[in-house]
């Protein structure tokens, strides 16, 4: 295959997960004498239960494969992101947009220490994987190559759908075995799961045919709330139900926990990079969890104008986390900005998990809280004064007069545009 020979001399390293289309991109560089050398990220996925099973299905197509710990750095994501606030459309956590950065970062040190010239990566020329892998290796690695297989004509040419990939393997003796039609793809890590493709691809088809891997559906929770004691230090969970624990152990106890309430499933009509809109379906049950904690401690720590700097900030995180822009100057300034605002932001906040929801039950030991219940009081009390309110009344009146003397002010109904 022309395509294929310009990377004879040269050493590609192809990101990998064990299925169908990284063992027939590798096999058939193997078959056009590239030397291959096939990656792979452990992020705690739990649709995977052991990592290492990657090495063995990536050995039948003659490839070896260097698996990555990156499941500190995974959750060390969780928690910026929820720090931050991070959702993008429809409420999603960015779970697929965490495990890239982390990925990229990951894998290409490791591809830098093997002398790999090329990275080669499995995601398709219509999301949004393709521009994350692409640009993270440019401002990673700006010497490296990219090689992305299903943009390549030839090699789409070759290998049209899962069925030719499979007898291509088959005459090899691989094992590749297509299977019935899914009803949606998936992909996994310890943020969460995204679902979507196939089914999902029509908006008649309900969300409810995805079946829930790291929880159940709100219908399906139990019928009692469970309470639930997160405590935070600087806008950083450091401990869940008073027991102090790594990041790896609170994101895999809050899943847990938020899982079997039915929290965190959510629905997208998303705005891709490319500009196209794609849906999805979305399990982040401990980052929702921890998120809306956070935020019920944050509403007791951010005076207004830090509020509105806040999700400012968040916003334009989301994004650029959204759009494989981790790294880039404008995001990590916003995140050391987000870490100034959310100093104050320690304390224990005490949810309530229930049937999809996370209610708030208490905040306790917020030293930085600058609510005062006498200021907020309708009864009589030592906090604010109501006479005292006059004279600010008095002060937004003269702005209210002047804009209603010139004129600037109308009653009517807002006009609508025709069609």
């Amino acid at each position: 295959m022309a395509s294929l020979n310009r990377f004879k001399g040269k050493r590609v390293g192809v990101c990998v997960s064990g299925g169908l289309d990284s063992k027939t991109v590798c096999k058939r560089l193997v078959e056009a004498g590239v030397d291959v050398l096939s990656f792979s990220a452990d992020l705690g996925q739990p649709d995977e239960s052991d990592i290492n099973n990657v090495k063995k299905r990536m050995a039948t197509c003659g490839v070896e494969t260097v698996i990555v710990d990156l499941k500190e750095d995974m959750a060390e994501g969780c928690f910026d992101i929820v720090q931050a606030q991070a959702r993008y459309d429809g409420g999603y956590w960015n779970t697929t947009g965490i495990g890239r950065y982390v990925t990229c970062r990951g894998l290409i040190h490791a591809m830098v220490e093997n002398k790999v010239d090329v990275l080669a990566h499995g995601a398709t020329g219509r999301g949004n994987d393709q521009m994350r892998f692409e640009r993270y290796t440019n401002v990673l690695a700006p010497k490296m190559e990219v090689y992305a297989p299903w943009r390549d004509a030839e090699l789409l040419k070759e290998f049209p759908g899962r069925k030719e990939m499979a007898e291509y393997l088959n005459r090899f003796g691989i094992e590749a075995f297509v299977g019935p039609k899914k009803k949606y793809s998936t992909d996994a890590n310890l943020a969460g799961l995204s679902h979507e493709a196939e089914d999902l691809e029509s908006v008649q088809t309900p969300m409810l045919i995805v079946d829930p891997e790291m929880g159940v559906w709100p219908s399906a929770a139990p019928d009692k709330m469970e309470e639930v004691e997160l405590s935070f230090t600087a806008g950083r969970c450091v401990a869940l139900n008073g027991k102090k624990m790594s990041t790896i152990e609170l994101m895999m106890e809050a899943n847990k926990i938020g899982g079997r309430n039915g929290v965190g499933i959510s629905h997208a009509l998303e705005n891709r990079i490319i500009g196209t809109k794609s849906r999805g379906v979305y399990e982040a049950p401990g980052m929702e969890l921890l998120g809306r904690a956070l935020e019920y401690l944050y509403q007791a720590v951010l005076d207004r104008r830090a509020t509105r700097l806040f999700e400012h900030l968040s916003k334009l995180i989301s994004d650029q986390i959204y759009d494989g822009r981790f790294f880039d100057p404008a995001t990590r300034a916003a995140f050391l900005a987000v870490q100034e605002l959310t100093t104050p932001a320690t304390g224990t906040v005490t949810v309530g998990a229930y049937k999809g929801n996370v209610f708030f039950l208490k905040l306790t030991g917020v030293t930085n809280s600058i609510y005062n219940e006498a200021d907020s009081s309708m009864e009589a009390s030592d906090g604010l004064n109501p006479v005292s309110s006059q004279g600010f009344a008095e002060v937004q009146s003269v702005e209210a007069r002047s804009l209603a003397y010139a004129g600037q002010i109308s009653a009517r109904p807002l006009k609508r545009a025709r069609s």
